[in-house]
């Protein structure tokens, strides 16, 4: 796995082989301060790392400065239009910025934000999406290809290297999950900049987890990404519970509990689908565990999978076996089976 450069987050490290880092952003007005405080503390209560903050005015950037001060997470502004609001966040306390640094303006408005953030020692990270490609950029590769994107963005670290800048990460968006995919597979080939992996405007929860899964999951399955924003049309609360369910899926975080559940099947005699919705239920809120858990249907793959798994049980006729480590604990009757294997998780590092 390549090892990439690493910045500092308000403590929170990205690249150079740390643990993915977690982001998501607010959809509260920013200027609402105390609005905005509730859903950053829910945000942390969920395990985010690190969350962004629009800023589409001077009163969001001021109000930056109560909220940073306030905020569990260290804070991200989300600059668009106008490198003034970028000056004024950093003056105001955040621990990055984010630039699109196509819609800033000129190079000496770059320049601006970067001495700044140099002399307050804060990161960038420059925010490339497919709607963003500079003109020239544009035409010479005839729209937003993923090799345009990556232009686009190496254009830009090169203006904040020219200011002896190099506290940088990188994101390529777009809504696009194959081009997302092959802007940030070239940008990993092309530097050592840690990249922020997400899918732009992916949509709401069901379809945006889908495109996330795939195109985030998909580069952290090969080795490339630092930290990731599931973005959702929903509640960012979502984009976390999310965030962590593709994380577990690619192996890169083994915290807390992975249930894991056969699709059921013509010999399924027991109301699985019920079952492994209220384990999987259950098993979100249980921390301080490390542990796999399965649920199956049936013997031809439950004792199996079981024996693989930490605990697991394994449906019959209207009940089921419990297991721990491959072994038969007991047999419990359908209604008692959930309850029974969450007082053997409760145990399970007792033993």
């Amino acid at each position: 796995m390549k090892q990439t450069k690493q910045i500092d987050v308000g403590g929170v490290k990205i690249g150079g082989g740390a643990k993915i880092a977690v982001q998501s952003m607010t959809n509260t007005d920013t200027r609402d301060v105390k609005a905005t405080l509730r859903q950053i503390a829910d945000l942390n209560d969920a395990g985010c790392h690190i969350v962004r903050c629009a800023v589409p005015d001077a009163e969001a950037a001021e109000a930056l400065r109560a909220i940073c001060r306030e905020s569990p997470l260290p804070v991200v502004a989300d600059i668009h239009f106008d490198y003034r609001l970028a000056l004024a966040a950093i003056e105001a306390g955040v621990h990055k910025i984010r630039l699109n640094p196509g819609n800033i303006g000129g190079a000496d408005r770059v320049h601006e934000v970067v001495r700044a953030a140099k002399e307050r020692g804060i990161p960038i990270r420059i925010g490339v999406n497919s709607g963003s490609v500079e003109r020239h950029i544009l035409e010479k590769h005839g729209g937003p290809t993923p090799d345009a994107m990556v232009e686009s963005a190496l254009y830009h670290v090169k203006l904040l290297n020219d200011c002896n800048f190099d506290d940088i990460c990188l994101s390529m968006k777009s809504s696009s999950v194959p081009d997302t995919m092959r802007a940030y597979l070239l940008a990993h080939e092309k530097t050592d900049y840690p990249l922020h992996l997400g899918v732009t405007e992916a949509g709401t929860e069901y379809m945006g987890t889908v495109k996330s899964a795939a195109g985030i999951g998909g580069l952290l399955a090969l080795g490339v990404g630092d930290t990731i924003r599931v973005s959702l049309t929903d509640d960012p609360v979502r984009e976390i519970h999310a965030a962590y369910s593709i994380l577990k899926a690619v192996g890169r975080n083994d915290d807390g509990v992975n249930v894991v559940s056969c699709p059921t099947c013509g010999r399924t005699r027991i109301d699985l689908i019920r079952i492994a919705k209220e384990v999987e239920q259950r098993c979100a809120s249980v921390t301080g565990k490390r542990l796999k858990v399965a649920v199956m249907g049936c013997a031809v793959n439950g004792p199996g999978e079981a024996r693989e798994a930490d605990l697991g049980i394994a449906g019959g006729d209207g009940e089921g076996l419990l297991f721990r480590k491959g072994e038969i604990l007991r047999k419990v009757p359908q209604a008692q089976l959930v309850d029974a294997l969450m007082e053997e998780i409760a145990k399970f590092n007792e033993a």
